[in-house]
């Protein structure tokens, strides 16, 4: 019966009428196999016909080795199959493989200042000394080489023996030891020179010197923090003038005095070559506490007052200025002056006109010592001008602007203060702070929103950001975290300051640089902190002797002066300021630090590129470089060659 069952079973299932679905399915992926296979072939022969056929007749024969193993070799189709590729790139631009070639200048040009070179300045106008100014070589006359120091040449010696002191081959000039003898300015003694602090008018030494003036003016209560000295000589008064924390700007020209700058900066003194002629100094108005001339030989009473209206310029509201030397006291010193009474008292006369002229008050004059205070503001002062109107000089225009100071020229105009409520208040945003409350309160320019796009909020936000990125450059350079290990600093780009305020507790000075290039002119802000500065163009060479600096500190510099110039320049003029075994740092965007430190190669710098205080992911990084030690050969390798 069950046999029965199943049969029935079964001839139910054929004689159905309801397909087999594996049976289709199987019908229908044999159908699509061959109809994509056809299409594949006829593709092949549409585009490429007589290899699709040579391919064809290749596996043709293929698979018939493969049937009959017993074909030979020599059976296989003579045709070639061709694999090379027919579409090709093509080739990439050859490279450079490394950057421009810098090789070392030779010897002579070890003092090298291509902005005061005594050759070229011959060549310009003798009238009111222009010819000692800046003139700076032609883009196809620069030096495209590294300048050597010379054989011989030591790190100098740690402030503050280095006040006293600086090695002899590092400077290597004794004339100053010979025509300045008697003024004990500087003294040869074996590998070194030594600086007794003498000057013309401090025979007795700077310190006794800045003695006497703390009798006239008060210099310890910290309301004198930022001092300005024409003809330093070789900075002595600048140099004793830092244990009253006072920092003195020293400038001289590069003139018969050989080296007198050098020494200075070899000091460790803050100093540049410049000098008073036919342009403004290169700083902001209202920047300096008191000035100060020490027989410095500067015309103050010709020239319609012209030089002493530009020290007016840069001196802040209720600033000092103080003379010794020709013509004060003349009475006592006409004859060892050899000068006659009448020219003297002519000059004298002179000056006192033209310090009324700017509204000037007379507080002393004392033996050799004579002081001048500049008003706190203009009101009275332009009350006075409308009463008597003879002997006012004309203010300036508003056209001019009192801190613009890169080849600008001098003008004999008062330069007007800004105006105030009262009589009482002090211009500008009201008086500054005494140090060192001065470097951390908010400046008068940012208190009077006279800054555009500065603000109070700003400013102590980038006083508490430097003091971060300081200890994280401590981190990066040991030298830098080493306590004396260096002692003159630059900031290419300064802003308000914030690297320089944040190592006021070390043993160094900063040069705080406000580019001109820069888009607010910040240096101003830099003054009324109590620090110091100066404008600067770095397509063009610095003001300064090789070697200036040990260690230089640039932000985004590299960017702002994409398409302004080349960047090999700044670079060489870098390489030429900084001590040997000096160090850099710079920050700027990834791609332009690479192309940086490209050319430091080339400088023997020992560069490296890292990441940002904030993480890896800025784009910003950090450029730490220390530029290698090495010499001019010996002399005799020099006359041999």
């Amino acid at each position: 019966m069950a046999n029965t069952n199943n049969f029935l079973t079964q001839l139910h299932n054929c004689t159905r009428k309801k397909p087999n679905t594996l049976f289709t399915n199987l019908y229908l992926l044999t159908f699509a196999t061959f109809l994509c296979t056809l299409f594949y072939f006829l593709g092949l022969w549409r585009h490429y016909p007589t290899t699709t056929a040579a391919a064809i007749a290749a596996v043709a024969e293929s698979s018939s080795l493969c049937f009959h193993p017993n074909t030979t070799a020599t059976t296989q189709s003579s045709t070639n199959l061709d694999f090379a590729a027919h579409h090709l790139l093509p080739d990439l631009p050859p490279t450079v493989a490394r950057g421009p070639y810098l090789p070392p200048c030779a010897s002579p040009f070890s003092e090298h200042t291509p902005c005061e070179d005594q050759q070229r300045s011959l060549s310009f106008p003798r009238h009111r000394l222009a010819y000692r100014e800046r003139h700076c070589p032609a883009p196809e006359e620069r030096l495209r080489c590294r300048i050597p120091a010379p054989y011989g040449y030591r790190q100098p010696l740690r402030w503050p023996a280095s006040r006293d002191a600086a090695w002899y081959a590092n400077a290597p000039h004794k004339e100053l030891t010979v025509e300045k003898k008697g003024q004990n300015w500087v003294r040869f003694d074996g590998n070194r020179f030594r600086f007794p602090g003498g000057g013309t008018m401090f025979p007795r030494g700077a310190d006794q010197y800045i003695n006497d003036i703390g009798k006239l003016i008060n210099l310890r209560d910290g309301s004198v923090r930022t001092a300005i000295d024409t003809g330093c000589g070789v900075a002595s008064f600048g140099a004793y003038l830092l244990s009253r924390d006072i920092l003195t700007m020293s400038f001289a020209p590069r003139d018969t005095h050989i080296s007198q700058v050098q020494f200075a900066l070899e000091r460790g003194i803050p100093a540049l070559i410049g000098i008073l002629a036919t342009i403004r100094l290169p700083y902001p108005s209202r920047a300096f506490d008191m000035a100060h001339c020490s027989r410095c030989l500067i015309p103050w009473g010709q020239y319609d007052g012209v030089y002493l209206t530009e020290i007016d310029r840069v001196l802040r509201p209720g600033g000092y200025w103080i003379l010794s030397g020709p013509p004060i006291n003349y009475e006592k010193h006409w004859r060892g002056w050899e000068r006659t009474h009448e020219s003297l008292k002519e000059e004298q006369d002179g000056i006192e006109d033209v310090a009324k002229s700017l509204c000037w008050k007379k507080l002393v004059q004392k033996d050799d010592l004579a002081v001048w205070q500049k008003p706190t503001n203009h009101a009275h002062c332009k009350l006075k001008r409308k009463i008597f109107k003879s002997g006012s000089r004309p203010l300036c225009g508003e056209a001019q602007d009192p801190d613009t100071a890169w080849y600008t020229k001098l003008d004999t105009c008062l330069t007007p203060l800004p105006e105030v409520k009262n009589i009482k208040e002090v211009s500008g945003g009201g008086g500054l702070a005494n140090w060192p409350n001065r470097l951390t309160s908010i400046p008068p320019r940012i208190r009077s929103e006279s800054l555009e796009g500065i603000t109070a909020e700003m400013f102590t936000e980038n006083t508490k950001l430097w003091k971060k990125r300081l200890a994280y450059y401590k981190k990066l350079d040991h030298q830098l975290a080493e306590r004396g290990r260096y002692r003159n600093l630059l900031d290419m780009n300064a802003y308000l300051g914030g690297f320089a305020a944040a190592l006021v507790d070390d043993p160094v000075w900063v040069m705080n640089i406000v580019p001109v290039e820069a888009e607010i002119n910040t240096l101003g802000v830099v003054y009324e902190r109590g620090l110091i500065g100066t404008y600067q163009n770095w397509c063009e060479a610095m003001s300064t002797y090789p070697r200036t600096y040990d260690f230089i500190h640039g932000d985004s510099v590299f960017s702002l002066y994409q398409n302004r110039c080349d960047m090999v320049d700044i670079l060489l003029e870098m390489d030429r300021i900084l001590r040997p075994q000096g160090s850099v740092i710079l920050r700027d965007d990834v791609d332009v630090l690479t192309k940086v430190k490209i050319i430091a190669d080339e400088m023997q710098w020992d560069a490296r590129i890292t990441d940002h205080e904030e993480g890896p992911y800025e784009r910003q990084k950090i450029l730490v470089a220390v530029k290698e030690y090495w010499t001019s050969p010996p002399p005799e390798r020099n006359q041999h060659s």
